[in-house]
Parts: C-alpha cells; sequence; structure tokens
C-alpha cells in the first residue's frame, strides 16, 4: 500500500529531492510551496510508480494549511508522512531584525510546522502511527549569532519535534529532527558562493536518502530522534 507524503516548504535543492525521492518508493506526494508554477511542474515530473499534487500554500497561513491537507486528503486520502520543510529568515542579528521579519520566521519554522503537525498527527493517530519529520539546521542547536529570528524559530522547532516524539512515540508516530550541519548544493548555492570547494557542498539527493531511511524504518522504538548531516570530510559546521 503506498504512502501519502506532505511536504511541506518544496523549492529546487533539498525540497525537490525528496519529493523525487518519496515517488520513487511509490509514494503520493503533495507539494506545499506558494510558487505554484514551479510545483505544478514538478508534480508532474515525479518518477513512477509515485504521484504527485501541487497544492499552493502559504504556510504563514493557518486556514491555507488547513485547506491544503484537505485537498491532500481529498486526493489520496489520510496523511502518512509528513516533512516539514519550510524555512524563512531575514540573516540579520538584534538590532537589525525588524518585528515583522522576527515574527515571519516564527509564522513558517513554528506556527506553520505546527498547524501541519496537527494535521497529519491526527490523521496518523486514527491509522497505524506514521513519520514527521523536521528540517533543522546548525542554529536549532547552536546559535550562530547575527540570525536571531532564524535561531528563535529553529530551536523552537526542534522543541516542537521532540515534544511530539515523547507525546506520541508510544502510539506508533515517529517524529525525527534532522540537523543540516553544511550548505545544501543547488545552482542558487553555487551562484551566491563561488569561491566555495564543491566538496563541501552536501549532496541534497544523498540527504533525501537519509529521510526515506527515517521513513521507512518499522520499530518506533529503536528509531532515532535527532540525525546529523554533516559536509563529509570536510570541517563541520556545527562542531
Amino acid at each position: 500500500m503506498s504512502r501519502t507524503a506532505v511536504i511541506a516548504g518544496v523549492g529546487p535543492g533539498l525540497g525537490e529531492s525528496l519529493a523525487r525521492r518519496f515517488a520513487a518508493e511509490g509514494c503520493q506526494v503533495a507539494l506545499f510551496a506558494r510558487s505554484t508554477d514551479y510545483i505544478e511542474e514538478l508534480a508532474t515530473d515525479l518518477p513512477d510508480s509515485g504521484e504527485g499534487l501541487a497544492v499552493t500554500t502559504d504556510l504563514t497561513d493557518v486556514e491555507q494549511i488547513e485547506e491544503g491537507f484537505d485537498a491532500v486528503r481529498d486526493a489520496f486520502g489520510p496523511i502518512d508522512v509528513l516533512v516539514n520543510h519550510a524555512s524563512a529568515a531575514s540573516w540579520t542579528g538584534l538590532i537589525d531584525t525588524t518585528v515583522e521579519e522576527f515574527e515571519e520566521a516564527w509564522a513558517v519554522n513554528g506556527r506553520g510546522a505546527f498547524v501541519c503537525s496537527q494535521e497529519a498527527v491526527g490523521d496518523m493517530l486514527e491509522a497505524d502511527g506514521g513519520t514527521v519529520i523536521f528540517t533543522g539546521a546548525t542554529s536549532a542547536v547552536r546559535s550562530l549569532g547575527g540570525a536571531i529570528g532564524f535561531t528563535a524559530a529553529k530551536f523552537a522547532a526542534r522543541g516542537m519535534a521532540m515534544d511530539i516524539a515523547q507525546e506520541y512515540g508510544p502510539e506508533g508516530v515517529h517524529v525525527a529532527h534532522v540537523v543540516i550541519d553544511g550548505q545544501i548544493d543547488s545552482e542558487a548555492a553555487r551562484e551566491r558562493l563561488p569561491d566555495r570547494d564543491g566538496e563541501t557542498f552536501l549532496d541534497p539527493d544523498e540527504i533525501a536518502e537519509t529521510y526515506w531511511h527515517l521513513v521507512e524504518q518499522d520499530n518506533v522504538s529503536t528509531q532515532p530522534f535527532e540525525v546529523h548531516i554533516t559536509n563529509g570530510p570536510q570541517n563541520s559546521e556545527f562542531i
């Protein structure tokens, strides 16, 4: 039986790699993002035997999130897998960050993930469990300074993931927080960092493989809560 997966926050890079990896495993994959044209094109280009559904969603809007999950259920049925992948940040420090920028980071990384998790876990509790994965970052476990909105929101998301894991793990819901400790490879990243050694970029397809392993593990009692992904043989940005 195929799984229904929601990836909340899909764009070029890891979001696309996750969609393609899950579809390749036969999942029905719902793509949530504001960029309608991009996710519609991706949804039609996912590998067989998967199936894609583009759901235009502003993850700062609670009503849109709820309507998005209703659309997924109408098309595919209850949700088995949720990836809270969306992120927002102004990359500024305390003095230079406006209240609006701070609140937007929280609205996406915090409140958006909270509402998505409520919707998905509700389905999982009525079935045989499921998997919720939060995409974290170095800033979720150690502040780097100068990105206060992003750091505060990612710390909050990590705590939320831990709380959901403790509450619903015994009921078959596996929750994992993935700390991505490095720069994910993408065309945009290479244009922004033209002098960076290519070997120090993280391969999004390899990261997506790790996410899939978290989904397919059967024994909830032995599944990890937190996984750290670093840039291989190069110096870790976290340690």
